[in-house]
């Protein structure tokens, strides 16, 4: 019975050690979203139900590298701690199964209701790649399927595709289905080459296209992607407009993937731009943050985002291993007036502030004259936030520099000359896996005219996400050092900088327990 025991407690011992050795790889994010191995890209059919933000993805689950679409699943209470689930949706006869959305059908509109909970339904692209292969342009339609035990499992209607694609248009996918309580219909957006389509339904089964928006608006460096529709009300006002985002695989403002938004209104059929057709806005000035889309049915009407923490100049060649890619921080969108117009603003959703730790840094009314030692880091995972007075400040450039003993070196910071937000990961680790990944530094133009500067930073085992001057510009980028970041220091280039208050949290990992 003793060696029995002995046995058992050295086998749990070794099982907990191989889990948490899982999630200590080089680079795997500690408070980032991941696949546990294998491939993931763009985040799909995020809904919230009884209590459980649900996150599925693009997923490949036999190698690193894009390959036949699966919906990889997790499922989380606070948008911090994730439960891996198993596949959602994996490919069938119809084809691969690419973005979608899901939705909570309260009132069992589809009839899919068997028990006591509402019915989750998902709307998803097929692509069948036989049909490509076979030189066909109608490869790609949209289906649905299913789940009565809270999205544990699914079931695919048998009547899909329930909108084919009659006129055999190459690219037409990644649905967004929402209610629209004024027409009483569930409406659908989603890409067709270079614009947007809208459907309405009844029941989720049977669509009637509505109306088009985009073919001669906003950026069209590359094919549109993973549209989103929501409203937002204008903050301080009564005000409620439309927010449209769209991700296009190339032209965004440093290079490959980017996601722009348009604000406007939505009559039920179709979107109305408030803007000028040439106006481009756009969601994120890093190089990795593409294809986001937000949770329906979230509670108190809040409107969170998450998107692709990657780019697919490089995306399936980082230096990562056993899965390639994470997702985002989730962020709370809101609109706001300003001086350009009503914009986007995006801030870290409050439930990260979970993963606080020690206050390791906290100093107001600071004076920095060239360097500024912030700490130095056993493990690097943080949160900073920092606020600095232009109008007492003569330094040119400012920022926060990340080294180790490799050599390695990270700058994100701002240039006070041309009033840009900036990130450079040229010397920042590895880089020789793609000629794409950091040639140039990468610059975000500020939007406030405020002379107050605020910078808020989180920094992960391999990404950085800037929120700076309250969320009004945004910008995320992922790096690869030699080894993990050990030193921080505040860098005033030119003269002083006036730091008026700054803090900095360490970060727990959510794999600590």
């Amino acid at each position: 019975m003793k060696r029995y025991n002995l046995f058992y407690a050295l086998f749990i011992l070794t099982n907990s050690l191989m889990a948490q050795a899982k999630f200590q790889e080089q680079y795997r994010p500690q408070f980032h979203f991941s696949p546990e191995t294998m491939w993931m890209n763009d985040p799909n059919g995020m809904v919230y139900y009884e209590g459980e933000y649900h996150l599925f993805y693009q997923h490949y689950p036999y190698n690193k590298v894009w390959g036949p679409m699966y919906w990889g699943h997790a499922v989380s209470r606070d948008l911090v701690q994730w439960e891996h689930l198993p596949i959602a949706l994996d490919p069938d006869s119809l084809g691969y199964i690419f973005s979608g959305s899901a939705v909570v059908d309260i009132n069992n509109t589809s009839g899919f209701k068997t028990g006591m909970n509402a019915p989750l339904v998902a709307m998803f692209t097929y692509h069948d790649m036989a049909g490509e292969k076979a030189g066909r342009n109608n490869y790609q339609y949209q289906g649905i399927a299913y789940s009565n035990d809270k999205g544990r499992t699914w079931t695919k209607y048998r009547g899909n595709p329930v909108i084919p694609n009659t006129e055999g248009v190459k690219d037409f996918r990644d649905t967004k289905v929402f209610w629209h309580e004024p027409s009483k219909r569930w409406i659908v957006v989603f890409a067709v080459a270079d614009h947007v389509r809208f459907y309405s339904s009844k029941n989720l089964k049977e669509w009637t296209l509505t109306g088009d928006f985009g073919k001669n608006q906003g950026a069209h460096g590359g094919v549109w992607e993973c549209p989103d529709i929501f409203p937002l009300k204008v903050e301080g006002t009564k005000t409620t407009k439309w927010v449209l985002l769209q991700s296009l695989g190339n032209g965004a403002p440093n290079g490959g993937s980017g996601t722009q938004y348009f604000i406007g209104d939505f009559d039920g059929k179709t979107f109305i731009n408030s803007n000028t057709p040439e106006k481009v806005l756009w969601l994120d000035y890093g190089r990795d943050n593409y294809a986001g889309v937000t949770w329906a049915n979230a509670p108190q009407n809040r409107r969170i985002f998450l998107g692709w923490m990657s780019n697919w100049q490089y995306a399936q060649v980082v230096p990562t291993d056993p899965w390639r890619s994470a997702m985002t921080l989730p962020r709370e969108l809101s609109l706001k007036k300003t001086p350009q117009g009503l914009r986007l603003i995006q801030k870290p959703a409050k439930e990260t502030e979970i993963l606080r730790g020690v206050n390791f840094f906290s100093k107001k009314n600071i004076t920095v004259d060239n360097t500024l030692k912030i700490n130095d880091l056993s493990q690097f995972l943080c949160e900073v936030q920092m606020d600095i007075d232009l109008t007492k400040s003569t330094a040119k450039d400012v920022y926060i520099e990340l080294s180790n003993g490799k050599g390695d070196i990270y700058k994100i910071g701002f240039d006070v000359a041309t009033n840009r937000y900036y990130s450079d990961r040229t010397k920042a680790g590895k880089n020789d896996f793609s000629e794409k990944f950091s040639p140039t530094i990468h610059y975000a133009p500020r939007q406030s005219s405020s002379k107050k500067l605020k910078m808020h930073l989180f920094f992960d085992k391999a990404s950085v996400e800037l929120f700076a001057d309250n969320g009004e510009t945004v910008l995320t980028d992922i790096f690869f050092p030699n080894e993990d970041f050990v030193q921080m220091r505040l860098i005033a280039n030119g003269g002083k900088v006036l730091i008026t208050d700054m803090t900095a949290f360490a970060l727990g990992s959510v794999y600590a327990h």
